[in-house]
């Protein structure tokens, strides 16, 4: 049987479990909470992904840095300045999750 689903490896029936159900209230103060910090959070993460590939090219002193203890601690730096951007009001990948959601949850609760 082939699928019909747009994403490569999930067939219409794993697609079909992942979409809203009624069960969440968008209305619900916590709800709408819990939402808004899941969005911060990929927003933080697409951020530090973004940075990442922006401090790569940095070449470090010889002298006063380097070596693998550095580029750990960077990716841990490169990481907080993600969330930072993203908890002051970020770029606004987050309203977009947010409002992609509550659209689908508004749908699914007209049904």
């Amino acid at each position: 049987m082939t699928s019909t689903s747009p994403l490569p490896g999930m067939d219409a029936q794993t697609l079909n479990a992942t979409r809203p159900t009624k069960s969440f209230d968008v209305k619900n103060p916590k709800n709408l909470e819990a939402l808004k910090k899941v969005g911060q959070d990929f927003e933080a993460q697409f951020l530090s992904q973004m940075l990442g590939h922006m401090f790569d090219g940095i070449k470090t002193n010889k002298l006063f840095g380097g070596g693998q203890g550095e580029d750990m601690y960077k990716s841990l730096m490169v990481e907080e300045y993600g969330k930072s951007i993203a908890k002051a009001g970020g770029i606004g990948v987050a309203d977009q999750v947010v409002r992609s959601v509550m659209l689908q949850f508004q749908e699914a609760n007209q049904k």
